[in-house]
């Protein structure tokens, strides 16, 4: 036991300083977790439930690098319990219940609990999670289960209702930059400020990739002799082109600016190209699919309907699949609106209806417009000289507008696409209520 003491002793110094720089700027203690203020900022439930040691099993769910083993790590120090990790890749059911055996034993014995992590527990199997389930409701083990996936469609229902569900964001480029700012400051070469803001930029979100460009580079730097660090060593050791795109600055709203202008240009080249840039800068997808429900909607309309179905189903393929494969259903929406027949005519026409209930205010409806769903609302005239219009072949001559509004226009479809149908058929239904004055008379 001694030799295995002493053993495990100089493995843990060797990693403390060759393990990979990730590894040794982990945090250690939860106050110097940066990122997820969501989940951990004072007074936050996850926090209160850390400090006060009434933690239940949770899922933790988001994307690579956001803090998800490092924050399970600092729950089991915390509140002093026994830490276990396991992975889904590579355990196995056996491997689950000698956990849970250990875990019982320790509590019977000792009193102490055990926090069993496994990591990417949407990839156990059904029998798997099943495995788990009596251990966890009977609070032998607080598990911790992280995912790279919408628990919801992988993780058994059974399980999930046993546990939290803690969502973790992409870290800022702000937050990346400080932790890159910890770890820059122990070597021999200088890292300047624009060269903090490529890598933080470049990691899309992902503490853990920041830390590898930033290690990698720094070395290769050393090999050159270079006293400061440049941006050329930078992208030569990431081995890629970085993209400097803060989701907060000018480059956000510049770039979802031409992005929607070459979708209105009907342009899917281009269109193709800034949803590249913001994807490769690390902008949400979701954010991404909301824009394109909008212009759906805005800049395309009732020329082509099938455009905000389009839409929507982009939007809840990428809530579904995620990243990167969600990159591909955007695609789709994207080369589909850009084609599609522009009209922002329904768009122009709330606008100029919120204008006229703006500056005059709401007009009364015609009486026989009005309610007649209660006792004493025929006695008031409600409903008198109204025109059934499936009583007349569908169609009434009969206007709809308050008296001060009766010719005012506010939807004027254009004559692309689908819209050329729609004005052919306003235009019928204008002709057929020029003289459609009945039930004006109370």
């Amino acid at each position: 036991m001694e030799d295995e003491d002493l053993f495990g002793a100089g493995l843990k110094a060797d990693l403390s300083v060759n393990a990979p720089l990730a590894a040794r700027m982990r945090p250690r203690r939860l106050a110097d977790v940066v990122g997820q203020t969501r989940l951990l900022s004072p007074g936050a439930p996850l926090r209160v439930a850390i400090e006060t040691g009434t933690i239940g099993s949770m899922i933790f769910f988001g994307p690579p690098g956001t803090g998800k083993t490092t924050l399970a790590r600092l729950v089991a120090a915390e509140t002093g319990s026994a830490y276990e990790e396991l992975s889904a890749v590579s355990s196995g059911v056996a491997e689950v219940r000698r956990v849970i055996d250990q875990a019982r034993d320790r509590r019977a014995q000792t009193g102490r609990r055990t926090v069993l992590f496994i990591d990417e527990v949407h990839r156990f199997s059904k029998s798997q999670q099943d495995a788990l389930l009596h251990a966890v409701e009977d609070g032998i083990v607080t598990l911790i289960g992280a995912s790279t996936e919408n628990p919801y469609f992988e993780v058994i229902p059974a399980l999930i209702s046993r546990c939290e569900l803690y969502e973790f964001l992409p870290l800022s480029k702000g937050d990346i930059r400080t932790l890159l700012e910890r770890a820059s400051g122990n070597g021999r070469t200088g890292v300047p400020a624009p060269v903090l803001d490529l890598i933080a930029s470049g990691a899309l979100g992902d503490a853990r990739r920041a830390f590898s460009i930033l290690e990698r580079s720094m070395v290769l730097a050393d090999s050159k002799g270079l006293a400061v660090l440049d941006e050329a060593t930078v992208e030569e050791a990431a081995q890629r082109k970085l993209v400097l795109y803060d989701k907060g600055a000018d480059a956000h709203y510049d770039v979802i600016s031409a992005f929607i202008k070459s979708l209105r240009g009907s342009d899917p080249d281009a269109a193709l190209y800034y949803l590249a840039v913001m994807l490769t800068g690390g902008e949400d997808p979701k954010f991404i699919a909301r824009r394109l429900v909008v212009f759906a909607s805005e800049d395309v309309g009732n020329a082509d309907p099938r455009a905000l179905e389009i839409a929507v189903a982009v939007a809840r393929a990428v809530e579904f699949v995620g990243l990167p494969e969600c990159r591909i259903n955007l695609a789709q929406g994207v080369t589909y609106l850009s084609c599609a027949p522009k009209s922002n005519a329904s768009y122009s026409a709330v606008e100029e209806a919120l204008g006229e209930v703006k500056q005059h205010g709401a007009q009364a409806p015609p009486v026989f417009l009005r309610s007649t769903g209660y006792s004493g609302a025929t006695n008031l005239g409600h409903g008198v000289g109204y025109e059934y219009p499936h009583d007349a072949g569908g169609y009434v001559g009969q206007r709809h507008l308050p008296d001060s509004l009766l010719d005012r226009v506010f939807y004027r479809p254009t004559a692309e696409g689908g819209e050329a149908r729609v004005q052919e058929f306003l235009a019928r239904m204008r002709t057929l209520r020029e003289g459609g004055t009945a039930g004006r008379e109370t």
